[in-house]
């Protein structure tokens, strides 16, 4: 058990006997009031977000999970297969407890599982993917970098706003937490 003042985003907490996700904390202490922890949570279980204010003296469970290393496989259209990296073993995920990461799985690519007695809870991305321009306007010859955009298409169906310059092919590096372009892989 920790102290409401001890959360920070990105820890689990099991709360209300759900796990919960922190986004953001805020702590706040109003005039003449007593002092209170302001915090947006999103569910493991269905990915509401919801916000919840705690007296800074409660004490909240700080979920222990389990962190295993396993590199994508394949998906077969309903489910997406990941392997041990340290043993070899093999399991499958739903697109339900992957959401939006779907976007970016490729083949070979190493992730961390995050686990709750035994259970998968939820998959970390690494920060940036390389990924494979599919399908996209043909190039611009002499387009140097500006602020003008055109979508591309990427292997796993993500559309991407690239330079100009990028044609069907390349290989392309994307920030998996908010989906832009980087640059050239």
């Amino acid at each position: 058990m920790i102290s409401s003042t001890q959360m920070r985003p990105g820890m689990v907490i099991k709360f209300n006997n759900e796990l919960y996700s922190i986004f953001s904390v805020n702590h706040r202490t109003p005039g003449n009031l007593r002092g209170f922890v302001q915090a947006r949570m999103r569910s493991l279980r269905n990915g509401a977000m919801t916000e919840h204010r705690f007296s800074s003296e409660d004490k909240v469970e700080k979920a222990m999970l389990e962190e295993i290393e396993m590199e994508y496989l394949y998906d077969d259209g309903e489910y997406f297969y990941f392997m041990n990296t340290e043993n070899y073993e093999q399991m499958h995920l739903t697109k339900d407890l992957l959401g939006d990461a779907t976007n970016y799985l490729i083949p070979q690519l190493k992730v961390h599982v995050e686990f709750y007695e035994g259970k998968p809870m939820s998959v970390e991305l690494p920060s940036t993917v390389d990924m494979t321009v599919v399908e996209t306007e043909p190039g611009l010859k002499g387009a140097t970098v500006s602020n003008v955009t055109k979508p591309a298409k990427m292997e796993t169906g993500l559309v991407v706003q690239v330079p100009p310059f990028i044609v069907e092919g390349e290989r392309i590096r994307v920030n998996t937490a908010e989906g832009t372009y980087q640059e050239r892989a």
